[in-house]
């Protein structure tokens, strides 16, 4: 069936919320599962902490297919790359449904993963496409704030489903918003790079492309920042349905925290997305890593004093401030990241994307594996991810409070 190719790019509200749901995909795909992970694990033979991987496997997926998709879409344009990894996406999700032992399992998430990348790294290429500075950074704040919806509705629809019927059944859901959100791609997106602006593709031509990005600091520089970062998020995923299910015993309520919490990141990047064009980014990210840094130290002085299980009201108050300021992050980083890089945003996507996922697999993976029944594991890292950011922004041309010329 031939494409629909659509010539008028859509208004900015309604590009913000397109280009969330394509962001979202990933995203739904991690969230809608955190209620199922004791159920999965059940079925399918894994215990202990394993059931974490389900959440690990699929960023796995992510990181590799972020180092080809940004890069295929410098050379083949937005659109193809989209559609293709979609279809990638589908048959990940297929198998995940019919899924027989805990190996497929991890096989179709790593597959999942691999094509949600696609419209997520592509995403952020047309919105560098579309803007630049912090006009950029505003318009990445704003589909945050939309792209929040997902983790605030994601676990409370899984949870939904569980009641009445099996985990098999969200991969089926997870399916059907792919396609809705390809549809609507298709009919309302035009491409945003034309043919006399893409590159030849060849492994020549993508070393070279990587050790020209790579030469721009500023991706060198906030890749390492949004793995920091990510890397704790990602330990708070992993971690999040044994600390509420296991230490606090919350059951069935899980899902309902863990969407009051999300609720935290889309008011930050709500705000941020106000504030940044007249603060800068660097300086409110800044701020943000010295708040979160500040208020974990604080927090895992006062859980080790309750034996690393501190009262649950206590932890809830904790979490929903450090949320906030990781999402008041968030948007401004990648901004960052990718600003200098114009017509070879999808390189820079790529690799701010690729590299930054995998290291932020590897310390989300250490922190949740060093789940031991107290939160003291999680904390730790809330602390020290931010510290060593804030140490990183300090190369990016001095003091991370003094505001970068935009690039000419």
């Amino acid at each position: 069936m031939r494409s629909v190719k659509p010539t008028v790019h859509p208004g900015p509200m309604e590009f913000v919320a397109l280009m969330a749901l394509m962001t979202a995909i990933e995203a739904l795909s991690i969230d809608a599962m955190l209620p199922a992970l004791d159920d999965i694990g059940h079925s399918l033979g894994a215990d202990g902490n394993q059931p974490q991987l389900v959440i690990g496997s699929i960023f796995l997926g992510v990181a590799i297919g972020q180092f080809v998709s940004g890069a295929l879409s410098d050379g083949f344009g937005r659109r193809p790359v989209v559609f293709v990894f979609v279809g990638l996406f589908m048959v990940g999700t297929a198998m995940c449904a019919f899924a027989s032992d805990f190996a497929q399992m991890l096989t179709g998430r790593v597959l999942q993963g691999f094509g949600a990348a696609g419209p997520q790294i592509v995403s952020l290429a047309i919105i560098r496409d579309r803007y630049e500075g912090r006009e950029m950074a505003r318009i990445a704040s704003f589909v945050m704030s939309v792209f929040i919806l997902v983790p605030v509705i994601a676990p409370l629809m899984g949870q939904g489903i569980l009641l009445v019927g099996e985990w098999r059944t969200i991969f089926v859901a997870l399916a059907a918003v792919a396609i809705l959100a390809l549809i609507w791609f298709a009919v309302r997106q035009p491409e945003t790079l034309p043919g006399e602006a893409r590159t030849a593709i060849s492994i020549a031509g993508y070393l070279a492309a990587t050790r020209s990005v790579v030469k721009a600091r500023p991706l060198v520089v906030y890749t390492g920042v949004q793995a920091l970062i990510f890397g704790a998020f990602i330990g708070y995923l992993s971690s999040t349905q044994q600390i509420f299910q296991d230490i606090y015993d919350q059951g069935i309520l899980f899902p309902v925290f863990f969407a009051l919490l999300s609720l935290s990141i889309g008011v930050a990047a709500a705000l941020n997305g106000s504030l940044v064009v007249r603060f800068g980014m660097h300086r409110l990210t800044a701020s943000a890593f010295v708040v979160l840094c500040a208020l974990s130290i604080v927090f895992l002085l006062w859980s080790e004093s309750h034996g690393g299980r501190p009262p649950f009201t206590g932890l809830l108050a904790w979490l929903a401030a450090s949320i906030f300021c990781v999402g008041a992050a968030f948007g401004n980083v990648s901004a960052m990241a990718l600003e200098p890089l114009g017509e070879q945003a999808g390189m820079g996507a790529t690799l701010f994307g690729g590299v930054s996922t995998l290291i932020a697999l590897v310390i989300g993976s250490f922190i949740g594996q060093g789940f031991d029944g107290t939160v003291s594991p999680l904390a730790l890292g809330f602390a020290v991810a931010p510290a060593a950011a804030l140490a990183l922004m300090w190369m990016d041309g001095g003091s991370p409070w003094r505001e970068r010329a935009a690039p000419v």
